[in-house]
């Protein structure tokens, strides 16, 4: 089973509408040829032989109990937000990004809205000792913003610290020098993140942590997209653990999406309490290494 959500994904609707219709009796016809049709019935037939038909129904019957037991914790809002981040990071290259994932914005959102889902199961079925949390806090940092301005090259990036340093206004700055089309003439605002943050460059969230507000970095900020140079528009307290277990927790759980073991046993956990029964007796142990549906 694809368990791992961090790539984009989605599963194919022509399973499920194949699975619905099949059950019901009933067989259209999915393509007609010189050579004859190809009816729904014999289009399951065939896809459910395959690896990935069967991976395909894995993800949805886990999906739709991830949805039945955690629907109403995922917010539209929370997917809305992933969204808006990744289109301000990709800037004018968002759709090209899509087309080469062969996904449409909707599939994004799905993907996005079974991740988060499958998290909320993590945050459900594994637990979370004080020692874990005072652990994660101690590299855990409250949500940042910064403004940047991207320039192509050092010697770039060098002039506008200098201009900085002579007291050239910020904004004017940014709007005239960053290569970033998408928030230059906002002053280079971003969206806010923290420590765990993974549509931000490792590089800038090191050196922006560094910052007291209104502070900017005194030298540039090699990245991938160019050098950069970091302002902090408002650092937050960090206060102490306790005040911060709800997110802690969240840091926490998110970081378990990627250990395959913990996820394993949480998907398990989650199976079994869905009550799942395989109808279709020649697919009865397609979850086998999950739960024993055979006797069901």
């Amino acid at each position: 089973m694809n368990i791992n959500k961090k790539k984009w994904a989605v599963g194919a609707a022509g399973v499920l509408m194949s699975l619905s219709l099949v059950a019901c009796g009933q067989s259209k016809t999915v393509a007609t040829t010189e050579g004859g049709k190809i009816t729904e019935e014999q289009y399951y037939n065939k896809m459910k032989e395959t690896q990935q038909g069967k991976q395909e129904l894995q993800q949805m019957i886990l999906n739709k109990v991830l949805e039945n037991k955690y629907g109403d914790k995922v917010k539209k809002s929370e997917i809305d937000n992933q969204i808006k981040q990744y289109k301000s990071q990709y800037g004018s290259q968002f759709s090209a990004m899509l087309q080469q994932q062969g996904m449409t914005e909707d599939q994004l959102k799905e993907s996005i809205k079974d991740n988060l889902l499958l998290k909320q199961a993590v945050l459900d079925k594994t637990s979370f000792a004080d020692k874990d949390l005072k652990k994660q806090f101690k590299s855990y940092e409250p949500k940042v913003t910064v403004a940047t301005i991207t320039t192509k090259d050092e010697d770039s990036a060098n002039n506008v610290i200098s201009e900085l340093d002579n007291g050239g206004d910020w904004n004017k700055l940014a709007k005239e020098n960053s290569t970033d089309s998408s928030t230059k003439n906002k002053g280079g605002k971003q969206e806010p993140f923290d420590n765990t943050s993974t549509s931000v460059d490792s590089s800038v969230k090191k050196e922006a942590f560094k910052l007291k507000k209104g502070d900017y970095t005194t030298e540039p900020v090699k990245t991938d997209s160019g050098y950069v140079v970091i302002k902090m528009l408002n650092y937050p307290d960090k206060g102490t653990w306790k005040e911060h277990k709800s997110e802690l927790k969240e840091q926490l759980a998110t970081s378990r999406l990627n250990d395959s073991s913990t996820l394993h046993d949480v998907v398990s956990k989650v199976l079994k309490d869905g009550d799942v029964q395989i109808k279709d007796s020649s697919m009865k142990n397609i979850l086998s290494g999950y739960i024993d549906t055979s006797k069901k």
